[in-house]
């Protein structure tokens, strides 16, 4: 590779006595009405720029041109008023999210928009190109990426040792979100530090997006329609063994025409299943939880491992598709169909419960989390995940630092 795999650079990152106000969740984790609220009363919150919609009327449309006007104007007047800070010289930052007795510390850089398109970078989820498209608008508007992509890479310990020696001196920055997760950010600036950093990551030479894809397609497509000669996009990656993946819940409208005691039958035939005195959290993989008519239920799959053989084939997010959704809800493509939609781990399995009680959905189903090592040999067979299989807790925090472009 001709360029460095992850380089240094001189972001835009939010002054210390500013990171409370202005630090944010993803942008694409909040509903309209969820970021509207998280951001009432709080003028410097990020999600001013991540969600310019929340500052416009809500007849407005999606892609329109004040969406991304509005961003900009918000993006420059935290840059005019102190808000944000252009750090001089490039660097590395190291970053640690601290939640609950965990703690995961990463690499915050450039990554190489070359190795993204030779799949040094390896995805593992299709995009949808209306996003794509949206994102790609939103860092031109900016000129500046904002919301970094959450990569992981195989445990190397002169890695873990580099990074976490920068743990030791002062932040740059810390800001909790949700009152839960404390997100901190420290200084990489020593030349033979960072030049260690880039080259034991070129030794790596595979990184993964764990989350990010659309953030990622939208910056190569932002690359290419403004003539950018860096192709560079703004990530943090973390060691695979520090990352925590939840499951993703499924809820479904509708029981395809049958009655709750005529789907119990289908089910059972299929899968064993055994009502239960509360929520079901599946602690082993070919094991779901069922919510039906106020009712927990825990079903197991007789065969682990259907008759076929990839990865993708053996997970549970598939097994559920194949023993369930298919053949007994007829759902089957979960990407198209209007009926299915999903739930993170995040929210717990009470979501699920009072998605079925407040009659938002007719059945829901819990799920036990894919393993990191399973969407790494996803990503390896390139091969691609079904929708909504993972989800990353805790989640990174947008505004702490971004990326501009030259």
């Amino acid at each position: 590779m001709s360029e460095r795999l992850l380089a240094p650079f001189a972001g835009l990152r939010v002054a210390p006595e500013h990171a409370d106000a202005v630090a944010a969740p993803p942008y694409d984790v909040l509903s309209v009405a969820e970021a509207r609220a998280a951001a009432e009363g709080r003028p410097w919150s990020f999600l001013h720029v991540s969600r310019p919609e929340i500052d416009l009327p809500p007849e407005t449309s999606d892609g329109a041109p004040a969406l991304y006007r509005g961003a900009a104007a918000a993006f420059a007047q935290m840059i005019e008023n102190g808000a944000l800070i252009r750090d001089s010289a490039p660097r590395f930052y190291a970053y640690r999210m601290a939640t609950e007795g965990r703690t995961q510390t990463g690499l915050v850089a450039a990554a190489s928009l070359a190795a993204y398109e030779k799949s040094a970078i390896k995805r593992h989820e299709s995009t949808r190109p209306p996003k794509v498209e949206d994102r790609a608008r939103h860092i031109a508007a900016l000129d500046a990426q904002t919301g970094p992509l959450f990569l992981i890479h195989r445990p190397v310990g002169e890695l873990r040792r580099l990074i976490g020696a920068a743990c030791e001196g002062p932040p740059l920055c810390r800001a909790v979100l949700d009152g839960t997760v404390t997100h901190t950010l420290w200084p990489i600036d020593e030349a033979e530090r960072m030049e260690a950093l880039a080259a034991r990551f070129d030794a790596i030479g595979i990184l993964y997006i764990a989350d990010g894809h659309h953030r990622a397609a939208a910056a190569q497509m932002a690359a290419r329609e403004m003539g950018s000669p860096s192709g560079r996009m703004l990530t943090v990656s973390f060691p695979a063994d520090e990352v925590r993946i939840l499951g993703y819940h499924r809820i479904v409208r509708g029981l395809n025409g049958l009655a709750p005691d005529a789907f119990l039958r289908a089910i059972g035939e299929t899968l064993r299943c055994e009502p239960t005195d509360g929520p079901v959290e599946p602690a082993q993989p070919a094991q779901f939880g069922m919510y039906l008519e106020g009712r927990w239920y825990r079903l197991t799959a007789h065969d682990l491992t259907p008759a076929r053989g990839s990865v993708v084939d053996r997970l549970d997010v598939s097994r559920l598709t194949h023993l369930v959704l298919a053949p007994i809800l007829g759902i089957g493509d979960p990407r198209i169909d209007a009926r299915i939609d999903f739930i993170g781990g995040g929210r717990g399995v009470d979501a699920l419960a009072a998605a079925v009680d407040a009659g938002e959905a007719s059945v829901a189903f819990s799920l036990h989390p894919i393993s990191v090592d399973d969407l790494m040999a996803v990503a390896d067979d390139s091969a691609i995940l079904p929708p909504k299989t993972t989800w990353f807790e805790p989640k990174l925090a947008d505004g702490l630092v971004s990326l501009p472009l030259p």
